[in-house]
């Protein structure tokens, strides 16, 4: 008798157990996602820039740190973090684009109507490098380092207070 009552509290338990899963799950952020690539080298690549039409390598982000942003015409969340790129490469910060899954035609319109915050853009058509990236999804941005190594991910939109907080510290320090 006792044991067929004890019985009736096991789909409780389980039901508790899942609540306080999923509880736990809403209260992360989804922005703080750690990357395996920080603290290594950007993927090498050879693909072609979005507006010469020239193969681009790992070589070409050598040298300066920089912001690299991934984007796209069809991305919203895109749209709204670009003025912010453009307020930040007015200020010389170095950022390079990776037209995600894009269309060419596309791509070229969105830059021509909001503006090329951009030192240059890879097309990225297939969505190779954002793979070897490990990209979730447009917007993210990757900082990297003189050498090329990764330093920080982030995943979703650059606002002033991601880039006051997070980015600019680093890109500080990365660039002395």
């Amino acid at each position: 008798m006792l044991m067929r009552r004890a019985k009736l509290f096991i789909p409780l338990g389980i039901f508790v157990v899942l609540v306080i899963f999923f509880w736990r799950g809403l209260s992360l952020d989804p922005s703080d996602m750690p990357s395996a690539l920080v603290g290594k080298p950007f993927p090498e690549f050879q693909l072609n820039s979005l507006l010469e039409n020239k193969p681009l390598t790992r070589q070409d982000l050598l040298g300066d740190v920089a912001l690299v942003n991934v984007w796209a015409s069809w991305c919203a969340a895109c749209k709204y973090e670009h003025p912010i790129f453009h307020s930040l490469s007015e200020k010389g910060v170095r950022i390079v684009g990776i037209s995600y899954k894009d269309k060419d035609e596309a791509a070229k319109r969105w830059l021509q109507e909001l503006g090329n915050p951009y030192q240059f853009n890879i097309t990225d058509r297939q969505g190779t490098l954002a793979i070897d990236l490990g990209v979730f999804g447009a917007p993210e941005t990757y900082l990297i380092d003189k050498q090329g190594i990764i330093r920080y991910k982030q995943v979703g939109i650059v606002d002033m207070k991601v880039w006051d907080e997070q980015l600019k510290p680093l890109y500080d320090q990365y660039s002395q």
